[in-house]
């Protein structure tokens, strides 16, 4: 298994940026692919923003096409979540995953918790 660790998140108003990353230790990184999930008060965790292998392929969910970038620094073995035009929605605690590829994932990271104000 592959050992995740989410940094960036924090406070910031709305329309303000944040940049989330995960560093991942353990198996080859670069064997997984990765998304980021959120988590809301009260509501189901709900995919993100997702990233193959190698980069070549992004997904995202629509609540954050256009406003949320993934990528991934496989040399590093960090992937990114770069977070723009933040709305007090997109509030939650946000978690990385690894996973084959298959659109499961099965390690997770403790989360980061995003606050965005109005």
């Amino acid at each position: 298994q592959v050992q995740l660790v989410e940094s960036g998140g924090g406070l910031v108003q709305a329309g303000g940026s944040l940049r989330l990353s995960c560093a991942a230790s353990g198996r080859t990184f670069s064997s997984y692919a990765m998304g980021w999930f959120r988590q809301a008060p009260g509501k189901k965790r709900d995919f993100v923003a997702g990233i193959s292998r190698s980069g070549g392929s992004t997904y995202y969910a629509d609540s954050v096409k256009g406003r949320f970038t993934i990528s991934r620094d496989n040399a590093k073995s960090t992937v990114y979540l770069q977070m723009n035009s933040l709305k007090p929605e997109d509030t939650a605690v946000y978690y990385c995953a690894a996973g084959g590829g298959t659109g499961t994932y099965d390690s997770w990271g403790q989360g980061t918790q995003v606050t965005v104000s109005s």
